[in-house]
């Protein structure tokens, strides 16, 4: 980077406090999720199941089946 002024020093800033506002907004939202767990499981529900299922709902079908298949093979070849 050629241009290392004060023009470029202020922009780098920016951008690395952009950074760190984003790294606290992604902290505060982990908290709020594990909090959701937490509720969900002083509920009965089990979170790690629910961990599991959120993960799938992410997939595309197709991928999801894939997935699905796959553990299915693995299952039968380990006797489980």
């Amino acid at each position: 980077m050629a241009d290392t002024g004060e023009i470029g020093a202020e922009r780098l800033r920016s951008f690395i406090e952009r950074v760190e506002r984003l790294e606290e907004d992604r902290s505060n939202l982990n908290a709020d999720i594990r909090e959701v767990y937490s509720e969900a499981k002083s509920a009965g529900y089990d979170a790690r199941t629910m961990r599991q299922i959120v993960r799938l709902r992410k997939l595309e079908p197709n991928e999801r089946q894939e997935q699905e298949h796959l553990l299915e093979v693995y299952r039968n070849a380990v006797g489980i």
